[in-house]
């Protein structure tokens, strides 16, 4: 472009619309700042008027916008006020409440990053970090086996075999807590399902080891704390930071189907036991009558023992004396034997003496009197030998019938002369 050229610094021209000269050539260069502030207020002010007008004073029918002169250090400042504005707000986001019954886990980019304790904290807003609250004082629930109630039963769940070969029906509920944080955030996908798992397991394990019997009367308690122990191992090797509290057992009781069935054996166990305890009163009332009987028996037999041995000693000491007797005066001895032997044979028997003298061969033997004397002989014993009893119950000493040899003959003559003089007299 040449110096002499009229255009040069010529801030007029056929364009009086723009204050700033004529229309600028594409060499020009850029324009600056306040011509396109210009520019824009002037395309709203024909916007709302309707009709566009030139530079700053055109004229137009249409209401018109005030004509803003553009500050550039104002638009600046507004710029990073907002920005700053912004800042605080996105740092603020960082702020938490961590309350006394929870932990707070910090995770950044996604992966662990530190635990909190309970109050304020603070850490890297999105997207750099982020926090998650995890409750630990608060008691979950699990039912299994049912739902909300007894009726509504989940027999898959449920049903479980024991040791001899029974299906039992067990509904139980766990109570569980957590204890770490950072493993129950990280390790746990679902919860919930890893505790049923581990409940299901555990009783399982100790009700097929388990009696019927045992599982539905005596062993709930015992059931209930060795499951919550085998639970509770299980979830430490899964490293589930879940602490079980309680294990309670709702129902236990035999399938519907064999119900009945299991009612008429129950019946019948029942009256087992009460047989059983009605024996065993009976034993207990015979057994000790049985064994003061046998102790009885056993007295009397030691007495007898020793009564026969003193007995036999006696007899032994007696043979012994006779025999250093009979060393001394045998036919003396001999004789003083067989009298005493006849003494003691005759002395309980019904006695005839014959004369061997007496004239004829007819021999007379009064048959009546020896069948009344015979006869009344047991009589007088019985008699004799009550009469001899004392009334304490001891034995009295028994009394030897012996007679003495003197009066013995004496009495024998005196009967053959009365038999003697009787037969004389029938002869006659």
């Amino acid at each position: 472009m040449s110096l002499n050229d009229n255009q040069w610094g010529n801030r007029g021209g056929d364009d009086g619309d723009k204050p700033g000269g004529g229309p600028r050539r594409p060499n020009d260069g850029p324009p600056d700042l306040e011509e396109l502030w210009r520019d824009f207020n002037r395309k709203l002010s024909g916007m709302f008027g309707k009709k566009g007008g030139g530079g700053g004073n055109g004229g137009g029918d249409g209401p018109r916008l005030p004509n803003i002169d553009f500050n550039p250090k104002f638009l600046g400042g507004g710029i990073g006020l907002l920005a700053g504005l912004v800042a605080v707000i996105w740092l603020a986001s960082g702020f938490y409440i961590v309350d006394a019954s929870q932990r707070g886990v910090v995770l950044q980019f996604g992966s662990y990053k530190e635990s909190t304790e309970p109050g304020l904290r603070w850490r890297f807003p999105f997207p750099f970090q982020s926090h998650e609250l995890v409750n630990l004082s608060g008691v979950r629930t699990l039912e299994i086996g049912y739902r909300g109630s007894e009726r509504n039963k989940v027999l898959k769940e449920a049903l479980m075999l024991t040791d001899d070969e029974n299906i039992v029906n067990i509904q139980f509920a766990v109570q569980y807590i957590l204890k770490d944080p950072v493993e129950y955030s990280f390790n746990n996908r679902h919860p919930d399902e890893a505790v049923m798992g581990a409940a299901e397991s555990a009783v399982r394990e100790i009700v097929g080891k388990s009696q019927m019997n045992f599982v539905l009367y005596e062993g709930r308690e015992q059931i209930a704390t060795s499951a919550a122990q085998l639970m509770q191992d299980i979830l430490d090797r899964y490293k589930s930071g879940i602490m079980i509290s309680k294990v309670t057992m709702q129902n236990a009781q035999p399938p519907e189907q064999v119900q009945a069935a299991f009612d008429d054996a129950v019946k019948a166990g029942q009256d087992r036991e009460r047989q059983k305890n009605e024996g065993q009163a009976y034993a207990n009332d015979v057994i000790p009558r049985a064994k003061g009987t046998a102790a009885r028996l056993l007295e009397e037999a030691n007495g007898y023992r020793q009564r026969v041995i003193a007995t036999a000693e006696g007899d032994s000491s007696r043979f012994r004396q006779i025999q250093t007797e009979y060393a001394k005066a045998p036919e003396v001895t001999r004789q003083r034997l067989y009298l005493e032997t006849m003494q003691q044979i005759y002395a309980n028997t019904t006695k005839v003496l014959i004369d061997s003298k007496g004239q004829g061969n007819l021999l007379y033997l009064p048959l009546d009197k020896l069948m009344q004397t015979a006869a009344g002989v047991p009589a007088l014993q019985a008699a004799g030998e009550a009469a001899l009893m004392p009334s304490g119950g001891r034995t009295a000493p028994a009394l030897a019938s012996e007679v003495p040899p003197q009066l013995e003959r004496s009495l024998g003559n005196n009967t053959s002369s009365g038999s003697l003089r009787s037969r004389d007299r029938e002869s006659r």
